[in-house]
């Protein structure tokens, strides 16, 4: 009976043992979580400040040793053949339009700027590196330290790049000339842009999207879309705001990329951003008007257009799925024209005829284009109005409100022109912008013409003749054959230098397109 007993008080004991140390452990397994999820907070927390403003310095994203970027777009063709085909057939992409030469307005209202030199219409994205290494903008350089661009110019151009942001950090990738990176940038947009290619969910065939650039993912932080919270519908439009977006080069910093959306995604609250802290892409050659330049916003004209509004993403329109031969199904990569795949297209949503829908959309480009240049037209005349007025004599104080309006005449019209297709995603919002752009070239002149009479003035001024290229660039002081001369040298003996390297460290596996 004794025995019975103590055996019972033992098991008594150390039942109360056991629970009081499920109750211990219990309440520090409680204590870590509250801890865990605190962290978390305010890790969020700290994020969402940061959202607010641009990185300063010290505050751009570290090296990144455990992110890992497969960049060679040819390593995934045998596993992924029909993407990989789809994508490699954008090469078909080739023809190369010279947009300021159909439009010598451009080359004026460029006017100090690079893009006067040469600005292109787009074509594929297998010839993102072939373009911007032939592009008269990134200059001659004849080392690592020379030419005219920074290496953000790079930033848009291939996997490699968001590769290099973390084996260098961002400080170590933004900082230095563009030809820094010549040997390392060397795979045009493609495979590892988008996807998590180390990912499980990757390896069995799942799209596993990923971005990979900071920048890109403190934007989307800023207008509350954390692509990590985003679902199936924000993730497939925001990898393509990897590039296809506005954007400026902190100077501030080392010329790293920001996008402005600090305010807001549309044209007025991106321009009050670049106000508020005094920005400018460059100061115009004769006007002397603190510039802005545009890149290709169609992220936010999609948001603001009818197909963003209605979750309609840039992959339903230029990536549909398509069935193969053997009749599996497949997102076809050859990023282009809707209406060159209709069906998997438009017709998803449309019951309208391809040629109906085909006139609406070329009705829209028109009326668009039409408005668009009547407002080139009066910026040239803007432009070269201010100069004569300081060749007048006129000072700073007169003419600041006069080049305010030029500067936001001229953005409007390079938010409205820079994009791809935004006849498409939002000609509404188009139409309203480059109104507004026509309201401040008409403040612009009104002012000037007051300024002109004030200093004795004769009006009209005698506008130069720029109604061709060559023209155009004579008065913009452009020498357009040494700039020619120079690029030639350039692709002849430093280009095969950087591709010889890059084949040597297995970064580049076949030659690169040719340069035309």
């Amino acid at each position: 009976m004794n025995v019975l007993k103590k055996t019972l008080s033992s098991l008594v004991l150390a039942g109360l043992s056991l629970v009081m140390t499920q109750s211990v452990f219990a309440e520090a397994q409680v204590a870590s979580n509250s801890d865990v999820a605190a962290e978390t907070a305010e890790t969020k927390a700290e994020a969402k400040t940061m959202a607010k403003y641009a990185p300063k310095k010290g505050e751009l994203a570290p090296v990144n040793s455990e992110l890992k970027i497969q960049s060679v777009n040819e390593s995934f063709a045998e596993k992924y053949p029909r993407q990989y085909e789809s994508w490699k057939a954008t090469e078909k992409s080739t023809e190369i339009a010279a947009a300021v030469e159909l439009d010598p307005r451009m080359i004026v209202m460029w006017g100090g700027y690079a893009f006067a030199k040469e600005y292109n219409k787009p074509r594929g994205h297998f010839y993102a590196i072939t373009d911007v290494r032939n592009i008269l903008r990134t200059g001659a350089p004849v080392d690592a330290n020379t030419g005219p661009q920074p290496m953000a110019c790079w930033t848009c151009k291939g996997p490699d790049v968001p590769r290099l942001i973390a084996e260098w950090g961002e400080e170590g990738y933004f900082s230095g000339k563009w030809a820094k990176g010549g040997a390392e940038i060397v795979n045009s947009i493609g495979c590892a842009d988008c996807h998590d290619t180390t990912s499980k969910d990757f390896e069995q065939g799942k799209p596993a999207l990923r971005i990979a650039r900071p920048h890109v993912l403190r934007a989307l932080d800023a207008i509350d879309k954390p692509f990590a919270e985003g679902d199936r519908t924000d993730q497939r439009a925001a990898v393509c705001a990897n590039c296809h977006v506005e954007y400026y080069f902190d100077k501030s910093n080392v010329n790293n990329v920001v996008f402005p959306w600090f305010n807001g995604v549309d044209v007025d609250n991106i321009e009050k951003y670049y106000d508020e802290i005094e920005f400018k892409d460059w100061e115009h050659s004769i006007s002397k008007a603190p510039m802005l330049k545009a890149q290709h916003p169609d992220f936010e004209t999609w948001l603001q257009g009818t197909h963003g509004k209605n979750g309609v993403t840039c992959i339903d329109c230029h990536m549909p799925k398509v069935q193969g031969a053997d009749g599996k199904v497949y997102t076809n990569h050859q990023i282009g024209n809707p209406f060159d795949a209709f069906e998997s297209t438009c017709a998803k949503c449309h019951d309208q005829s391809k040629e109906t829908l085909q006139k609406t959309v070329a009705d829209h480009k028109k009326d668009i284009k039409d408005v668009m240049l009547k407002l080139e037209d009066q910026l040239v005349k803007a432009h070269f109005e201010a100069k004569a007025a300081w060749d007048a004599g006129a000072t700073k104080e007169e003419m600041h409100n006069a080049l305010q309006a030029i500067r936001h005449a001229q953005w409007r019209w390079d938010y409205s022109a820079a994009g791809h297709g935004g006849h498409m995603h939002a000609p509404d919002i188009l139409l309203k912008v480059i109104a507004s752009g026509l309201d401040r070239v008409a403040d612009a002149r009104t002012q000037l013409a007051v300024i002109l009479s004030k200093h004795g003035v004769q009006q009209p001024i005698q506008y130069p003749d720029v109604s061709t290229a060559e023209k155009a660039w004579k008065v913009m002081g452009i020498d357009i054959e040494k700039e020619r001369k120079d690029k030639e040298t350039f692709l002849k003996t430093i280009v095969p230098q950087w591709d010889k390297e890059a084949k040597a460290k297995g970064l580049l596996l076949n030659d690169m397109p040719p340069a035309k």
